[in-house]
């Protein structure tokens, strides 16, 4: 049996439910459209700053936050629309703004679809006129993330977009991380190294990016939490990102569209033509063993 619910806590939440997985993830949509949990069969599998969360101001630590109109960030947060600069924060404003529930079904999955437009305050950031709409279905251990990209200016809309998932970890060093590429990008210091399927936990902070991908899944299994992530993606989806802090129970495995500074270096980037629209989908299975 498949449920959408709704509860009022400190903003709206909607919870949908596989009673027979007994799986359940909760939406807020008000807080940037954004999953904050996702139990099975009671344990956990996101993780949350539930203190930052509480506070409107600060951006969301947790869940799996939503990454539009760029992934990453721009040198001096900065790109230019023919001949105008503008300037948008790291990550974009989808992971802050309120999002509208448009519909929600029971029938064959839990799901739930969520609409996000722009206004005056994203063009003063990022100068089209868009609508998106991502419907999350819940169906056993699978959490699918369906979404519609839409260019509703007369002009071309560039744009990147991603998700930034943390999950909680146990001891990171029993972490096996299976990454699709044989090579990443150290963020902190651009400098490139190969990869063995291995980190070195005792860093500060891991900043990896991976670029071509050689298929369309990723995965992570936590053997001190006996929990397996895989993620899935098509080919939308063109880089990976491996993140997470020395001393804090999460990593990040981020899929994105294309990497940093794609709004300046065109690279991956998606351009859609006015009033086209374009839809791709993103999974990820949670098994606990």
């Amino acid at each position: 049996m498949y449920t959408v619910s709704s509860q009022q806590k400190q903003y709206k939440t909607y919870v949908l439910a596989d009673d027979a997985a007994n799986s359940q993830i909760e939406v807020v949509p008000e807080r940037g459209g954004i999953v904050i949990s996702w139990r099975i069969n009671g344990q956990e599998v996101f993780y949350l700053d539930t203190e930052r969360f509480a506070h409107p101001d600060l951006s969301v630590r947790g869940g799996n936050p939503i990454l539009f109109p760029l992934c990453g960030n721009l040198p001096n947060d900065t790109y230019s629309v023919e001949g105008q600069e503008y300037k948008i924060k790291q990550h974009g404003f989808a992971r802050e703004l309120p999002w509208t529930v448009t519909s929600q079904s029971n029938d064959g999955k839990a799901s739930l679809t969520i609409a996000l437009s722009s206004n005056e305050q994203t063009k003063l950031v990022y100068p089209f006129d868009f609508q998106l709409a991502f419907t999350y279905e819940l169906q056993g251990n699978t959490l699918t993330i369906q979404q519609e990209y839409q260019n509703l200016s007369a002009i071309p809309m560039p744009f990147s977009s991603g998700f930034h998932p943390y999950f909680l970890c146990g001891d990171k060093n029993q972490i096996e991380v299976e990454i699709p590429s044989a090579k990443y990008e150290d963020n902190r210091t651009k400098e490139n190294f190969d990869f063995d399927g291995k980190f070195n936990f005792d860093q500060d902070e891991i900043d990896s990016v991976f670029g071509n991908l050689s298929s369309r899944s990723t995965s992570v299994t936590d053997h001190d939490r006996k929990l397996k992530i895989a993620i899935d993606y098509d080919d939308f989806y063109t880089y990976l990102v491996f993140w997470t802090v020395k001393g804090k129970d999460f990593y990040c495995l981020e899929p994105w569209t294309a990497t940093r500074n794609s709004l300046n270096t065109k690279e991956y980037l998606t351009v859609l033509a006015p009033n086209d629209s374009c839809s791709t989908k993103v999974s990820i299975t949670a098994n606990f063993f």
